[in-house]
Order: structure tokens, then sequence, then C-alpha cells
């Protein structure tokens, strides 16, 4: 019984290490795989990166030919003169302009010092008059009282001043 016992502990010990062994490999094989993995979805990004990298370049190889077909007839120095005759033509235009709104015949031979010197002596005139037209205004006073007040107030005067005590024997 104790052989058969020592036979069933080797057997499970036995058994308990390919257990280990088995439990080895297969990490082994996860790590491999994990690296595999791993390294197939840095080969799908990099594929992709690619991919988008080219679609860029072909949109801009595009716009390069259109923007050199809109621009096939131009040029620079071309546009510059033309910006020129532009700006030119304006300014003739507000010349123009400035020339229709002038009154034709009128106030040519009238000096603008002149003119302004005029205004100012009508608007002093004008000032003038209105200083001079005060009008009566009596109805506006005040009435003049005719009792006599009830508390007179005496004015102190310091004993060192004095002008103040002449002053106040002159007052009152």
């Amino acid at each position: 019984m104790i052989l058969k016992s020592c036979t069933d502990t080797y057997f499970l010990f036995v058994v308990a290490l390919q257990a280990l062994k088995r439990k080895k490999r297969y990490e082994k094989q996860l790590t491999v795989i994990d690296g595999t993995l791993s390294t197939i979805e840095f080969q799908r990004e990099a594929l992709e990166n690619a991919n988008t990298n080219t679609e860029v370049l072909k949109v801009m190889q595009g716009a390069a030919k259109a923007m050199k077909g809109a621009h096939k007839n131009l040029d620079v120095d071309k546009v510059h003169i033309m910006m020129d005759e532009v700006a030119d033509q304006q300014e003739v235009a507000n010349e123009i302009t400035e020339a229709i709104s002038n009154p034709v015949g009128f106030g040519e031979d009238v000096d603008e010092d002149e003119l302004l010197s005029e205004l100012e002596e009508l608007e002093q005139a004008e000032l003038d008059e209105q200083l001079l037209d005060v009008g009566p205004m009596l109805d506006d006073l005040p009435s003049v009282p005719t009792q006599e007040p009830k508390h007179k107030k005496k004015t102190t005067v310091p004993e060192d001043d004095d002008d103040m005590r002449e002053l106040a024997a002159w007052a009152s």
C-alpha cells in the first residue's frame, strides 16, 4: 500500500511536471503569436499611411495641374500692369465725378475767405442785437420790503484789527 501510494504520488508528480511544461510551451507560443499580431498591426498601419500619402499626393498633383491651367494665360507682370490701369481709370472716374459735382458758373469769382469774413460779421451783428435787446425786466424783480427786520444781528469785530472796526462802523 505504501508502494501504491508512492507510485500514485510519482504519477501525480509526472502529470504535474508535464502540465507545467505544456504551460511554458503555451506561454512561449502566446508570446510569439502576440509579437506576430503586433507586427501585422504595424504593417497594416504602415500600409494605411502609405495609401493615404499616395492619395494626398495625387490630389496635390491634380490641384497643381489645375492651378497651372488656370494661370496658363496669366503673367504676374501683366497682372500688375492691368491693376495699374484699373487704378488709373478709377482716378479718372473720380476726377470726372468731382468735375460734374461742382456747380458751373456759380461762385467761381467769390473768394472763400471773403465769404467766411462776411459770415462772421453777420453772426457778430446778430449777437450784438441780442445783447442790446434786453427789454423791460421789471416784472421779474422782487418787491421792496416795507417793514423793519425783526432781529438785528450784531457783528463782532476783533479788537486787534482797526481796519475792520472802521469798516464795521462805516457799514452801520
